[in-house]
Order: structure tokens, then sequence, then C-alpha cells
């Protein structure tokens, strides 16, 4: 506890774009994300180099990434804004802002082989900007609509530029015909009349159409299973090629894409591109000189990309080693996105071992000595992104690196023949449930455990276990001193001390722990949590998007020699089906306990304290038709749930129809309606509903007033913190309203509103206090308002609680404060005890961790102090709640968009364990009442010892001098 610093592991998220560069020597590639962020990584550590972080919003939204040389040119916010970075150092070079419309596509442009500029298309006009500064140079608005079409817009699409001083726009009348704009660079005229293509097969130019060559048009019709071409500079109508001739066809179901490269705007498109048939299906095609020739065909291609240096441009195509297979999970295709690859067929690859192979644009020809084979996990993700970095070595021949994204957001960043260089599990930048389990034992421990725990053998068959016992204690003391002995030679640099799954073992205070996450990807880690290292990841493939998750802790470490076990519940967010995950969160292996199939949407859950046989706790699950399935289902469970069912009840929230219901259980594990509150959802709406945490512990029932009086909590472990917010959202008429309400009888225990207020609402429900965090309107500021709950100067029932017995309300007393800054996330600490006093951790928009003693918001704090006051050590009211730099956590160590501060008890009381997570992870210690369970690092060991010995020197001594005077008079 002494030596331990906090761990802090930053992240990007999963790619959107890349670009590698493309030299031997390189030290970085730029990516920006589906978090709107713009970083570079160290292309031989993996580090991040810089990173920028734009709104969490659709605001900060990143719609494409152009490189020039130093510079990285993004657009973002839906195309308003357009900037320029210096890709060494991150700093920002330009920013423009762009009028409003429809954000289609950016290119950069060249003006006599020179890069001097970059145009962004948008729905109806194009502009072209400055590279150097990012001025507009011009703009010009797009014809909408044409005469005689029948009144139908223009939707302008592509943009292709080669250095010849022009600009060529297309746009689509959806299954009528082209029309084909093209601008001077110099003053953004239009040169030549608008030329307009027949296409009444076309609906869209995105993915079916693309521009190779000296500008030529290819586009591709499902209907006549042919290829359409066209000059976008002499011709102005379509020719068609049909796909028999080249003895190709598409899959049926399937939408086929073009992709095709253009490695310098400078010069023109590559002549060949390839043509997806299929999932797995690509071929490489030419167009040159007016004839479509086949170059190649990747039968059992998963990835295909396209990669430049000098001259010479290759195509990378990703395949499985072994035979593809049809599977029935999200499919693959080059540079598609998680949206389009669900709408595909998939292949699995059955070993997960895959090669990269390169090979020449011009002829299809495979270049010898540039594959990489690499393994990804079995039973793991599929590759889904691949961008390659190509570099001429000394010998003029080509060699490669290769980023590979794969569907749960992993990179890795790989070299020939295979070694990987590094890798990064991107899937972190999105936790969305946390919890903390303790780590096994020693095999000594567990050995005296397994000693203690099982039924007497006999005396001498205990004496052989206490024998064999007290050898493996001395055989694993010999290890640790050997090992010290050995590390003690070393230099201090070279001792490792690398944490794995085979040397875990609970350490004295039970300060570090197995930190299982789940990743919006559906991907678990265990990560230990003193070292930040991940011990296991698993990967669940019929995760879709946008499901929701509920970690649940069932059988912890400490029932030797049972195995502990984790029930991840995923839920659908459009079918509304679940099914259960269980596993071992030590080792992350599936358990052999099958849970219960899952045929309607579960609407509760419900973890109750009773156990099966092998101390499991039991889950009972509450589905759509109000039906309870329990999870493990045995016979002995059965019957303690038929004893036990009168005490069991549950709340179900439907939030549309702003209505909360409670429910208690039957003999029959059928369920029974008790009560209902009617939230009127024309009014307000249904925020958040919070109950207390199940494993926090309450020390003191009562607080000790100036008069020596002592004023009793309302400890009531049932009550739910129900907030509302106002529909209306007119500054004047919103307001928030919190209801504290019985989770048993459903009784209204105090409501309040707040008025001229609006979210978000953060808050936190622990003992007999609520807190919750709001946006004053009327002020235009943060406020706190705090809520305790005591049952007065006598306690109605010192013994027992039941919600069926409270005749009398609580005393709800309540205090609000004003906070300078808006919260990101907000939590309790916790201790084994509940001794320690509780803070509470407060995330603050700019990275930073707050920890605030709850005794500030305190609602029994006197506006004038008086004498019993004062004895209480109540501090004086001050509507305002500072925030002072020493309080923070985290000091420098910032955790971007944080979302959640998830905490936990350690073996020490005066412990708490915190993780806050967001786009990074956070892992650190808190002390709320100093470390008091805990020596000093200045505590003087020398002196202390020096006074023992002395004393127990003295007392043989005085010892020996009492018997000899004892004996001197006995012989008077």
């Amino acid at each position: 506890a002494r030596f331990y610093s906090p761990r802090r592991q930053q992240y990007v998220g999963k790619l959107k774009f890349a670009s590698l560069e493309s030299s031997q020597g390189s030290k970085k590639l730029i990516v920006a994300t589906e978090k709107n962020v713009v970083a570079a990584l160290n292309s031989r550590s993996g580090e991040i180099l810089w990173r920028h972080v734009d709104k969490g919003t659709p605001e900060g939204a990143i719609d494409a990434m152009l490189i020039h040389g130093q510079d990285a040119i993004t657009v973002s916010n839906a195309g308003r804004i357009l900037r320029s970075w210096e890709t060494n150092i991150g700093g920002l070079n330009w920013e423009t802002s762009l009028d409003t419309g429809s954000f289609q596509v950016a290119s950069l442009v060249a003006l006599q082989d020179v890069v001097k500029y970059v145009a962004v298309l948008k729905k109806a006009a194009i502009s072209l900007h400055y590279l150097s500064n990012g001025h507009q140079k011009w703009v010009e608005h797009l014809p909408e609509r044409q005469e005689n079409i029948f009144n139908e817009s223009t939707q302008y699409q592509l943009l292709y530029s080669h250095g010849t001083g022009v600009i060529h726009v297309l746009g689509i009348v959806p299954q009528s015909h082209l029309n084909v704009l093209t601008f001077s660079v110099e003053d953004g005229e239009i040169t030549k009349q608008v030329l307009r293509v027949a296409a009444p097969w076309l609906k869209s130019l995105n993915g079916v159409c693309s521009v190779v060559g000296e500008a030529v048009l290819v586009c591709m019709d499902m209907g006549t299973h042919s290829l359409y071409v066209c000059c976008l500079e002499t011709e102005q109508e379509m020719k068609q090629i049909p796909l028999q001739s080249l003895d190709l066809e598409f899959a049926d179901g399937f939408q086929p894409r073009i992709l095709a490269t253009q490695p310098n705007v400078i010069s023109a498109s590559r002549t060949q591109f390839f043509l997806q048939l299929s999932p797995s299906h690509f071929s490489l095609l030419q167009y040159k000189h007016g004839l479509l020739s086949h170059l190649r065909d990747f039968q059992q291609a998963a990835l295909v990309s396209f990669a430049t240096t000098g001259e010479k441009t290759v195509a990378a195509v990703l395949t499985c080693r072994s035979e593809l297979k049809s599977g029935s999970s999200d499919g693959l295709a080059a540079g598609s996105t998680l949206e389009d690859s669900q709408k595909q067929e998939s292949l699995t690859c059955s070993n997960q071992t895959y090669n990269i192979n390169l090979y020449l644009v011009e002829t299809g020809q495979r270049l010898l000595d540039t594959t990489i084979t690499f393994n990804l996990e079995q039973g793991g993700a599929k590759p889904q992104q691949l961008y390659i970095q190509v570099f001429l070595k000394k010998d003029d021949s080509v060699g490669y690196r290769a980023l590979v994204q794969t569907e749960d957001h992993m990179l890795m960043f790989l070299q020939q023949p295979g070694k990987v260089v590094w890798s990064r599990e991107e899937s972190l930048a999105e936790v969305v449930s946390l919890e903390m389990v303790d780590l096994p034992l020693t095999g000594a421990q567990a050995e005296l455990e397994g000693e203690f725990g099982k039924k007497a053998d006999g005396l001498l068959g205990m004496f052989l276990k206490r024998l064999s016992s007290q050898l493996i204690l001395l055989q694993a003391w010999t290890a640790h001193l050997w090992k010290m002995f050995y590390d003690a030679r070393k230099p201090r640099s070279q001792i490792k001390n690398e944490i794995n799954i085979d040397n875990l073992a609970r350490d004295e205070f039970n300060l570090q722990k197995m930190m299982v996450m789940v990743t919006a990807s559906g991907k678990l880690f265990g990560i230990e949590s003193s070292s930040g290292t991940i011990l296991w990841k698993q990967y669940l493939k019929n995760v879709r998007p946008g499901s929701s998750f509920k970690l649940m802790v069932q059988r912890t470490t400490a029932h030797f020699p049972h195995p502990p076990q984790c029930t991840l519940l995923v839920k659908d967010k459009e079918t509304k089906m679940s099914f259960l995950y269980v596993f071992n969160p030590i080792f992350g292996k599936r358990s052999q306990v099958a849970p219960p199939v899952l045929k309607r949407p579960v609407l509760q859950t419900l973890l109750l304290p009773i156990m099966d046989q092998d101390y499991a706790k039991v889950l009972l699950l509450i589905d759509d038709e109000y039906k309870v399935t329990a999870f493990p289902a045995t016979k002995n469970v059965l019957r303690q749930l038929e004893e036990i069912a009168h005490s069991i009840f549950f709340y179900l929230v439907d939030a549309e129809q702003g209505k909360l219901s409670g429910f208690r259980l039957k003999r029959d594990l059928t369920t029974e309606e008790s009560w209902e509150v009617i939230i009127p959802t024309e009014v307000q709406r249904i925020v958040t509903v919070k109950g207390k945490r199940s494993n926090e512990h309450v020390h003191s029932q009562g607080r000790v007033m100036g008069d020596r009086s002592v004023l009793y909590k309302s400890l009531n472990p049932n009550l739910l913190a129900v907030v509302t917010e106002s529909t209306d959202t007119h500054h004047e008429r919103t307001f928030i309203g919190i209801y504290l309400i019985d989770g048993v009888t459903g009784r209204i225990i105090h409501s309040s509103v707040q008025k001229k207020a609006k979210g978000p609402v953060h808050i936190v429900h622990s003992e007999n206090w609520v807190v919750y965090q709001y946006w004053n309107t009327k002020a235009r500021r943060n406020e706190f308002t705090v809520l305790e709950l005591y049952e007065g100067t006598e306690q109605y029932n010192a013994t027992a609680f039941s919600s069926l017995d409270r005749p009398i309300l609580p005393q709800v007393l309540q205090q609000s404060y004003i906070f300078p800054s808006a919260i990101s996330a907000m939590e309790a600490t916790i201790t084994e005890r509940g001794i320690t006093s509780r803070h509470l951790l407060i995330g603050l928009p700019s990275g930073a961790i707050l920890s605030l003693p709850k005794a500030l918001l305190d609602p029994r704090r006197p506006e004038i102090p008086t004498e019993q006051s004062r004895e209480e050590n109540l501090i004086p009211y001050s509507p305002d709640v500072q925030i002072h730099a020493e309080r923070f956590i985290n000091y420098n160590q910032t955790i971007c968009r944080m979302r959640g501060i998830y905490t936990a008890p350690s073996g020490l009381e005066s412990t708490c364990l915190v993780v806050a997570y967001g786009l990074d992870i956070y892992q650190t210690r808190v002390y709320p009442s100093k470390q008091f369970d805990v020596l000093k690092d200045d505590y003087d060991y020398v002196l202390i010892s020096s006074v023992l010995f002395g004393l127990v020197f003295a007392t043989m001594i005085t010892k020996r001098l009492a018997q000899v005077k004892l004996l001197n008079r006995a012989w008077r």
C-alpha cells in the first residue's frame, strides 16, 4: 500500500480513418476514430504520441481525414469545421468554419504539380480552401433542380480532381440520370456545359460508382449484372460491359462495391480497381484505353487494401489460411463499417490463422517474400479493417507493415513474416459494466482452507494433513528466499515482477483485485488492478451494437474449492431478447454450468442472498410475462425459495408509460402486483431509478448531537430514489422531481420539486442520504441538493427492519449547495465495515476527480453556529462548494470523457479502491480518513525496537534482582 502508484491507460477508440507513412523509418501513424479523436500512434510501440479529443456528441464526429506531407486535414461536425493539424507534435495549424449543409466528400486539389487546396463538397455547394491557411478561395452553389425532370432534386455525392486545373462534381437524380459539373480551380467557374448522362438504374453513387484512370466513371448495375463506364471529359453516355464477358457474376442478395485508389491527387487514379462480388470474392480489374480486363480473381479474400510507395502501387489481400466456411455472424468487407458488414453474409475462419499477401496492381502478380501470417484468438473476432504501410528497401524490393483492426476493436501492427509489433485493445475506450473480484488464495492458503474445511478424518489423518501443509509452506518459503537472493544479484532495472494468471494470489490486505470489464463491443476483460495487466479476454460473437449489459458476481473466491462465478446478462436493443453468459472471472473461462435459455425478454434481475449447495447466489430473472426463472434452479434452491417467497419483492420501471410497479413472489414462483405509482408522462418523464448498493455496510446507526442525545438514521434497504425531468423544455417551466419510494410497499416517503432546473442529473444513494446534481436554469449554475432521512431521537425497532411495519414517516432534512463546475460522473467511497468517513468522488469535464467530504454536504450545517453545533463539529453553512486542486485524486492524469466511477472496498478499512472509466481507464486508491490502520512511512522502527529490547532486558534484570532480594530477606 505504501509504494502504490496510480495507473492510467489511454485509448482512442475504434478507427474510422488511418494513414500510415510510406517510409521504412517512419515512426508514427495518424488515426481518426469513431470516438471523435484525432491522434498519432508510435508505429514502433503503439503508444499515443499526441491526441485531440473533440466533443462526444455528433457535433464532434469526424467526417473525413486527408493527409498531405506533415499536415492532417479533418472535416468534422457534419462538414461545418475544417481543421489542419501538424502531425509531428499535434499542433493546430488552422481552423475555419464552413457554411451549413449536408457534407458529402472532401478531397485535396493540385494545381501545376503542387497540392495547394482542399475541396469540400456539400449537398448544395462546393468550396475550395487554401491548404496553407484554410482561407476560402471560392465557393459555388450547385444547381439543385433542372427543368423537365419533374422537379426532382440532384444529390451531389462525388468529387474528382487529378491536377489538370479542373474539378469534376458528380450528382445523381435517383433512377434518372447523372449530372457532371466541371469547375475551374482558379476561379470556380463552370468550364464546360453540364454533362447529363442517362442512368435510370442508378439510385446512389456511394460504393456503387468510382472514378478510375483519366476521369473515367465506373458504375455497377445489379439488375443487368453489368459494369457501366463513361469518360467524364469526352463522353456523354454510359457504355455497358456485361460481367459475363469476364466470367464473373454477383452473389445473390449482396450489394457489390467498387474500390479504386488515387495515390496522388497530382496524377490520375489508377486504372486498376477492385470489384467486390460477394463477402469473400474480390476481382482485380483494369479499365485502360477503353478496354476492361480481368487481372486476378480472389475467391477467398476477407479484406483488401491499396497502398503506394514512389511509383509502385500494390494491392494487399487478407485471406484465411484454411478454407473459409459460411457462418451466421457479421460479414467482412474491405473498408466497410460495422453497419455495412451486418448486411452481408459472413466468413468464419476455423483456425483463426490469416495471411496477407501483396500483388502488383498492373499485372495482378503476387510479390515473392511478402507474406505475413498471424493468428487471432480461437473463437475470437474476425478482421474488419486493413491498412498497409509500404516502403522500398535498399535493394528496391517492396517491404511493408500492416495494421489490422478486428470486430472487437483490437488493433494489431504486424511486420514480416508475421511478428506482432504491438497490439491495442481499443474496445476498452467504451467500458459499460465493471466489477471487482477478490483474487484466489495461494497454494499454501488453499491447503489450509482444505484442511479446516473438510470433515475430520481421525487423529492420524489430520496429523498427516498438517504435516503436508507445513511442508508446502516450507517449500513456498524456500522458493521465496531463493527468488529474493536471485533478484538481489541483478541490477534493479532487470528485475521483472510480471503478473500472470499462474502467479495470481491475494495479497495480505486484499488490495489487489481482478477487474472484470465488459465493453460495448461485447468483449470481456480480466485486468489485474495494481499493474493494469490484461490477464484474459473473451469475445462474445453474438452481441449486436447497442446491446445493454448487466454483470453480477454469483460466487466469490471465498468458497474454495469451488471456482468463482460471474454471470453476464446481455440484452439486445432491437429484439429485447436476452441471454446469459456464465464464466470464471479469474481465468476468463466459460463455466461448465449451463445457464437457462431465456425465451422471453427479461425486465428485471434480482441477486438473492440465498445460496445453492455450491455457494452460488441465486439469480432471479423476471420476463415480460412476469414469470420468474431461477438460476441455479436445483431442488435445494427451489425449496429455499418456497420458504422465503413471502419476503421477496421486486420492482419494474416502464419509463415510456411513466409507471413504477411493485411485485411480490409467490411460493409457486409466480408473481403478484402489490403496488403501482404513475408518473404522468405528459408532464414529466422518469430519468433515473437508483437503489442502494447490496454490499454496503453501515457502521453507526445514529449521530450523537451536541446535547448528547442520538439522532437515529432511517436505514431503509428497500428505498428507491426516482428522478424525473419535465417534458417541457422551456427554461421557465423546466423542473426536476425527486421521489423516495419504498420498493416493498410503494409508499412515497418523500417528494420534492426543483423548479427551473434541468438535467443531466447525477445521483448517489447511500445509507440514509441522497445527493443529486442538476442545472439551475434561472441562476445558470450547477447545484447539489442533499437529502438525509432520520427516525428521530428514538428508534422504532432496533433489532429488525421491515417495510411492512413502519407507521411513522422519517424526518427529511434538505439543503442545497452551489457547485462551480459541471459533472461527468459521481460515486461515493465504500469500505469494508463503513467506519471510514464517506467522500463523494466527482468526475469533472476537465478529467479531474474531486474527492469531496460528505461532511461538506450535510443538511444540518447551521447558518449561525451554536455551542451545540460546535460540539458536534458541524461546519457553518456556506452555499458555495469550492474546488480545491489538492482534493484531486488523479493529479495531472486526467481522464478524457469520463462516463463512470466504480468504488470497491479493500481488506484495509481505511482504503477504498477506485476505477474511473471513459475514453481512458484510471485506477487508484483513496483514504478518506487517512491511513489510520497502516504505519506511516517515517515510522521509527529502530527507536521502538530499541525501547522494546530495553524493556525486555530491564525486565530480566529486575526479575533477577527481585529473586536475590527475596533470598537475602529469607536468610535474615
